[in-house]
């Protein structure tokens, strides 16, 4: 089963030259297009959805492994190079970088005018709204979203890649969504996640976080309640007896009452209905957690949600390990989607060389 999560990268410098850039618009959508006529749209999803498989990608189609860039250019070229045969493969890619991400409702909207899709796609907009609050807000790992990617197919099924930028350790960390796999936007929804450990992250979609969302649920009828426990932590903070640990800071109140109110006129029925408030953001969730623990006494966790790790090195060095059922996986749909891509033999043959170097890592 594809793992699907998260990824980190440390942040690099420099732009990617347009020569290659133009290759990689090729080569890419050269390879999406073998995959969908070996093995339909459905399989691109999953390639997509999985970090591993999206690292060789990123690779046999001339990036460094261990780049930040790898996404957003990457995905870039995937866009640029698809972007006249989307409604005859019936996959589509919204988003981007920067202000591209913020205009994905709206492309979802222009494409299903354009590509006439059926009426049952409009939930995609909502999708992407919620999929981007979840890790920006509910995942606290120290990572600001700077790129948002969604991939969806005529019948509504979608793929999201996000990217998100820390400043302070100068690593980017990327998060990937399938359709398939979410139950809950608000539950665990990265099945599986790639990245590296970091500690005091407050993940409130984990499940032991749970008893705090009804908590906070709870709290958003009654904020005044909020903001007088808020104004108290503040006051007390760091006293032995207080359960709050000193690693997150306590919101200020007086900061709150816009969210609060939001959120009291809203009359939220579910703790996702509660994210998706307008004005709710990372420190209001955490402020409603941290009021939650200290009324209810249903303590926070804080555990980073990684599942696996990535060794980071120079452009030489060893990728990262990975269970080799899943990598050979990963580079036999590769492999057979470069054999049936329409490519220059040069350009196969340079991009096959590259898959036997991830495939025997002690090559340099």
């Amino acid at each position: 089963m594809p793992k699907v999560g998260t990824a980190t990268a440390p942040l690099h410098g420099g732009h990617c030259p347009p020569w290659l850039f133009q290759k990689m618009t090729q080569l890419s959508a050269a390879i999406v297009e073998a995959i969908i006529v070996e093995f339909g749209t459905k399989e691109v999803l999953r390639r997509f959805a999985d970090p591993v498989w999206f690292q060789a990608f990123g690779a046999v189609i001339g990036f460094d492994w261990h780049s930040s860039g790898l996404t957003t250019v990457g995905l870039g070229a995937l866009k640029e190079g698809l972007s006249q045969k989307q409604r005859e493969l019936g996959l589509f890619i919204v988003g981007g970088k920067g202000n591209t991400a913020r205009q994905t409702p709206r492309e979802i909207d222009a494409i299903g005018e354009r590509a006439a899709l059926p009426q049952n796609i409009g939930h995609l907009k909502d999708t992407s709204r919620l999929v981007a609050k979840v890790d920006n807000a509910l995942v606290q790992d120290g990572y600001q979203l700077y790129h948002h990617v969604m991939i969806f197919t005529a019948d509504g099924q979608w793929t999201v890649i996000q990217q998100g930028m820390n400043d302070q350790s100068q690593t980017a960390r990327r998060y990937h969504w399938l359709s398939d796999t979410v139950k809950s936007f608000t539950v665990e929804p990265h099945h599986g996640i790639v990245g590296r450990k970091v500690p005091h992250v407050l993940n409130l979609t984990e499940k032991d976080n749970v008893p705090i969302q009804h908590a906070s649920l709870q709290l958003a009828r009654q904020p005044e309640e909020v903001l007088l426990a808020l104004r108290s932590l503040r006051m007390n903070h760091g006293e032995k007896e207080l359960i709050m640990p000193s690693h997150h800071d306590i919101p200020q109140a007086q900061y709150l009452n816009k969210a609060l109110d939001a959120l009291y006129q809203r009359d939220p029925h579910s703790y996702q209905d509660l994210v998706m408030t307008p004005g709710v953001g990372a420190k209001t969730l955490r402020a409603l957690a941290m009021v939650a623990e200290i009324i209810f006494g249903s303590p926070i966790t804080y555990h980073d949600p990684v599942r696996y790790s990535f060794a980071h090195g120079g452009k030489d060095g060893i990728p990262y390990p990975v269970n080799r059922r899943d990598y050979n996986h990963s580079l036999q749909i590769l492999e057979e989607a470069l054999n049936k891509a329409r490519i220059d033999d040069r350009t196969k043959l340079a991009s096959l060389r590259r898959l036997a170097h991830w495939d025997n890592p002690t090559q340099s």
